[in-house]
């Protein structure tokens, strides 16, 4: 009897302690990802997002998913809206998305001209979380591209839209021909900006006073970053998680999902030739 006792409160002590580790195991993880070395914080303190413990664990416990829980919803997260409409090219949303879906401290939304379910050029529906009527400010704003970027240049709300989000925006971002509407609605004039290179000379003409690079993988000036086409998207997205949480976050990211990070921004495989009238003088990246 006694050595049953025994036995049983050495199987109590070892529950316990296996408790107190796996907290304090969480603890640290999360340290680990929402506080990087000081290296690895970001260039610009205004950019520099809030610690929080948003879904940093894709295989941990259900104990350690509930404290993460708990520490969320006493931390404010930041929001990253992506812009949808008709004829979005979905790895241009769904690649950074993948990038982006663990951020400590942001939860990623999706907004629409009208709300509810938006077709992509592949044909893949979205149903988007708010309106243009009803959307917040965003702390990060996206536009992918798309065969639908030939109608939206023309269109005034969505252009207006992106006007008023960018006024609040920290990072103002594009993916493929999203960077020809965000030039036609005024927003990336007196800056650097790249574009998909097959559609170039088409996304350039929507306005001259860009500073289009024909050569870019991804280009970053001030709060812009714009990509190249479709799969550029998704190392643009990785080179903003180097700049909200360093080097190793991003290749952690990288690594996680099996993902060859192009990290260099001017190596541009599909690369073209910028147009003389094209160019104007800007401050450098």
């Amino acid at each position: 009897m006694t050595h049953a006792v025994h036995a049983k409160g050495q199987a109590k002590v070892k529950t316990i302690i296996l408790k107190v580790i796996n907290r304090l195991s969480a603890i640290l993880l999360i340290v680990a990802v929402a506080m990087p070395s000081s290296a690895a914080m970001p260039a610009s303190a205004s950019s520099a997002p809030q610690v929080s413990a948003g879904k940093t664990m894709a295989k941990s416990s259900d104990k350690t998913h509930m404290l993460l829980a708990t520490m969320d919803q006493s931390i404010k997260q930041k929001t990253i809206g992506i812009v949808l409409f008709p004829g979005f090219e979905t790895l241009d949303v769904f690649g950074p998305v993948e990038m982006w879906g663990r951020l400590p401290g942001y939860e990623i939304v999706t907004v629409s001209q009208y709300g509810g379910a938006v077709r992509s050029a592949q044909g893949i529906k979205t149903i988007t979380d708010y309106s243009f009527d009803n959307a917040p400010q965003f702390d990060v704003l996206m536009i992918p591209g798309g065969t639908g970027t030939r109608t939206e240049v023309n269109n005034p709300e969505m252009l207006a839209f992106l006007r008023k989000e960018d006024r609040g925006t920290q990072w103002t971002t594009s993916v493929c021909t999203g960077s020809a509407v965000l030039a036609k609605a005024g927003i990336l004039d007196g800056h650097k900006a790249t574009s998909n290179k097959i559609a170039f000379t088409w996304a350039a003409s929507q306005s001259n006073q860009v500073a289009w690079q024909g050569k870019a993988r991804w280009v970053v000036d001030g709060k812009y970053i714009t990509s190249s086409g479709v799969s550029a998207g998704t190392d643009m997205a990785l080179a903003l998680v180097e700049k909200l949480y360093g080097r190793a976050a991003a290749n952690r990211t990288a690594h996680d999902a099996e993902y060859v990070w192009n990290d260099d921004p001017g190596d541009d495989p599909f690369a073209v030739e910028t147009p003389e009238h094209l160019g104007h003088s800007t401050s450098d990246q």
